[in-house]
């Protein structure tokens, strides 16, 4: 079987190379081919061993591919851990990744950078599975700052754009943040576990628990608790949790297909990931779950807000990744990690069907993205339309539909948690299902019903976009809708993940859910009894009375909240605090360790100061190189007496 996993990592790899290094060679033709293919095998083979490990045909594997280096017993590996969790996030990553790719052939056709755009996409999906197979940190760090980097290209492809350019190095720049905690998370397992190899440091977690450290004077902190709040900052960076979330908005410079990638199934879903894979460290420590729930509530509730002050189509399908990876977070944070992954995968697809909706619609308005400046394409954009409504119900957890599923799992676990500040996580969860079927709707009904807000030449040229655009949308319509039916009960009740999650039995939250909502359909039946079903249909209503009913009122309503829209639209002001005032600071504190520290002593006394040691020496010496054979002759003399007066007066002491 390790033949088979290393053809689903390196056959993105090796197309990547092909597009990126030989792109004018193959031609445009050639670069999408063969990394729609590289892709496609990495699916075929992903999704063939998530059926053999459900049928108990292929066993879960967990070895090494390549020893790198042995550092004080400790081994530095290339491994791959394939069991459920890694199995379901590869089909996901590689079916998406697939969708994407070939809507990119309609997206990109006109760009001069095509063969290179394909080449780092499918790039990215090598970086993404590296991650999600490894069975070790070091692995894990390599495909974290891997996917890191091709974002980065990514989100300025079009680096000629200065908006595109600052994105890309904003994001990089809050990823180092993210990732600083998360190396030192991984360092802090190195030093207390002894080994970076996943089993190993999993077996060896309760007998770490008890231990303590003092990281200020007085003060004890679990070791256990430090290592997971350390790696739980890395995936605050990179799922874009408050306050490291500023990155994701402005990533919406980058063209649409990396968008839906990005948002959908690969880099924002690592830090989700990572964590489920880290249960057996994070089950052990309430304080550090307690932080990852609070955070998670407070991002799923207060970026959904900024969704409705949106009028970008892009950047509010974007503020509702921020707030549905929120939702993600929360679920892990109450121990209800099948139902944390289960919205991850039932998010990609239908959030990546929003992001390629998203985009036709931009394809067809010739890249206007200001939803103001829409309405009425319901007819002339049928296929768009319909998929688009799917997506959006999905989105708002409509029942039925695969985000119902996911999300009132979710919920529910939430209101059965009794960690410190899940009273105020269910809070903002619940209010955030009426905020998500607000804004979503706000930007369905603004974009494809009411009057039409665009001029004759744009109505002119309104058409659907090709096949390669619009079947992707009816390839991920379709698990938008049935994955929650097909999956619920094995991935939420049925222990589907086996041995790759573990939740203690006190921190069970969805066993305590499975007596009354078990089953679809008494899931179905269960949310008329609850508030969630309500306020996701009060918000869908409120929307259309709003924005079809009576258009007139947003604007009033605005005006009389000019206050808290402004305070919306500085998005918190998150944006001016880093600009005004930590980046000076970090500027500052820069220049003044390059001058005391760096400059001064490191540039100055050692490596400029042994510099010029060395060439004083090389000059002094150059002077005696001076090529008269006297000159040599007289040192020859002067040596020869100094060696004769140190004999005589060693042998007359003697």
């Amino acid at each position: 079987m390790q033949n088979v996993y290393l053809a689903i990592v390196l056959a993105p790899l090796l197309a990547a190379i092909v597009a990126g290094l030989f792109g004018r060679q193959v031609g445009r033709a050639g670069a999408h081919t063969v990394t729609i293919l590289g892709v496609a095998i990495s699916f075929v083979l992903s999704a063939w061993v998530l059926w053999g490990l459900l049928a108990g045909s292929i066993q879960p594997y967990n070895g090494t591919v390549y020893e790198w280096a042995v550092v004080d017993g400790v081994r530095l590996e290339v491994g791959f851990l394939v069991d459920r969790l890694s199995a379901l996030m590869m089909t996901v990553v590689t079916f998406v990744s697939l969708c994407v790719h070939v809507y990119t052939i309609g997206y990109m056709h006109d760009d001069p950078g095509y063969q290179r755009f394909f080449s780092y996409i499918s790039l990215f999906t090598f970086a993404m599975l590296m991650l999600v197979m490894a069975n070790n940190f070091l692995q894990l760090f390599f495909g974290w700052e891997a996917v890191g980097l091709v974002s980065y290209l990514l989100i300025g492809f079009w680096y000629k754009k200065p908006s595109a350019v600052h994105a890309n190095m904003k994001a990089f720049l809050v990823n180092r943040v993210g990732d600083f905690g998360f190396l030192l998370g991984i360092a802090g397992v190195l030093f207390w576990f002894g080994s970076l190899d996943y089993a190993t440091v999993f077996e060896r977690a309760p007998a770490v628990a008890g231990t303590q450290v003092s990281i200020f004077a007085g003060s004890s902190w679990s070791v256990l608790t430090l290592v997971c709040i350390l790696l739980f900052i890395g995936a605050m960076g990179k799922s874009a949790q408050v306050p490291l979330h500023v990155w994701l908005p402005d990533s919406m410079e980058g063209p649409t297909p990396i968008s839906a990638l990005i948002h959908a199934a690969t880099m924002v879903t690592a830090g989700i990931f990572m964590v489920a894979r880290m249960s057996p460290l994070f089950e052990l420590s309430t304080t550090a779950l307690s932080v990852v729930l609070v955070i998670g509530a407070t991002t799923a509730f207060f970026m959904g807000l900024l969704g409705l002050v949106q009028n970008d189509i892009k950047r509010v399908v974007a503020y509702s990744t921020l707030s549905q990876l929120g939702y993600m977070t929360v679920a892990l944070g109450a121990s209800a990690y099948a139902a944390g992954i289960f919205h991850l995968a039932t998010h990609a697809f239908f959030k990546a069907l929003l992001f390629l909706a998203a985009g036709s619609v931009i394809i067809a308005m010739h890249h206007e993205q200001d939803i103001r400046k829409m309405g009425g394409l319901r007819r002339y954009l049928p296929v768009t339309y319909w998929t688009a409504l799917l997506g959006s119900l999905a989105l708002i957890g409509f029942p039925g539909f695969s985000g119902f599923f996911s999300k009132d799992a979710i919920i529910e676990a939430v209101h059965h948690a009794e960690l410190p500040g899940a009273g105020y996580a269910y809070a903002c969860v619940l209010a955030g299902v009426f905020v998500t079927a607000l804004y979503s709707f706000r930007m369905f009904f603004l974009v494809f019903h009411g009057e039409e807000r665009f001029d004759a030449p744009t109505r002119s040229h309104l058409h659907e976009p090709p096949l390669v655009v619009t079947g992707p949308l009816v390839a991920l319509a379709v698990p938008s809708v049935v994955l929650g039916w097909l999956a619920m009960e094995a991935v939420l009740f049925g222990g589907f993940f086996g041995d790759a999650i573990f939740v203690l039995p006190e921190n069970d939250t969805l066993a305590a859910l499975a007596g009354t909502a078990g089953t679809a359909t008494a899931m179905l039946a269960h949310s008329v009894v609850t508030p969630t079903l309500w306020l996701a249909l009060a918000g869908l209503a409120t929307a259309w009375f709003l924005y079809l009913k009576r258009p007139d009122l947003p604007g009033r309503i605005a005006a009389r909240l000019a206050t808290p829209r402004q305070v919306l639209e500085q998005k918190y002001y998150f944006d001016a605090v880093n600009e005004h005032l930590l980046a000076p600071l970090a500027r500052g504190l820069g220049g003044l360790l390059w001058r005391t520290g760096d400059g001064a002593i490191i540039d100055g006394a050692l490596v400029n100061g042994s510099a010029r040691l060395v060439g004083w020496l090389s000059g002094v010496v150059r002077r005696l190189q001076s090529g008269y054979l006297y000159h040599y002759a007289f040192g020859m003399f002067i040596g020869l007496g100094l060696i004769l007066a140190w004999l005589v007066l060693g042998i007359g002491r003697g």
